[in-house]
């Protein structure tokens, strides 16, 4: 019965150790791709900035980008910590990262001299806000 064990050839201990090696550093090099993937992933979001405005008759328009990494979708804007007493309009109302577009903010009671500060929020709770002087 030992003769059969002793005639059998095992591995080397240094061969053993080297695959042991070369099988973990496989493994953590997969496992580090995909975490990466997966933070890159989590961290893409959208950044809304208001680049200027033009001013019309009783309404203002803002000129805005999407600065992030991710879709933009608009959502609703608040004029001096309120969402009633105008209308607005986005164009477009998606935009994708690095795309421009306008919101437009009209309502009637429009007072020259006074500041006006504006807040738009993006669907997934993001803001630009930015201020104004009517003339």
């Amino acid at each position: 019965m030992w003769k059969i064990f002793k005639s059998k050839k095992a591995l080397s201990p240094v061969v053993a150790a080297i695959i042991l090696i070369a099988v973990t550093v496989a493994v953590s090099i997969a496992v580090a791709a995909w975490m990466g993937a997966l933070t890159f992933t989590f961290m893409t979001k959208p950044n809304p900035t208001v680049l200027g405005h033009t001013w019309g008759a009783g309404n203002i328009t803002l000129r805005v980008k999407n600065a992030g990494t991710a879709d933009m979708t608009w959502d609703y804007v608040e004029v001096n910590n309120a969402i009633t007493g105008f209308t607005y309009a986005f164009d477009p109302t998606v935009l994708k990262p690095g795309d421009s577009g306008t919101a437009t903010i009209t309502w009637t009671s429009l007072v020259p001299g006074t500041a006006y500060n504006f807040k738009l929020y993006t669907k997934t709770g993001e803001t630009a806000t930015y201020t104004a002087t009517a003339p």
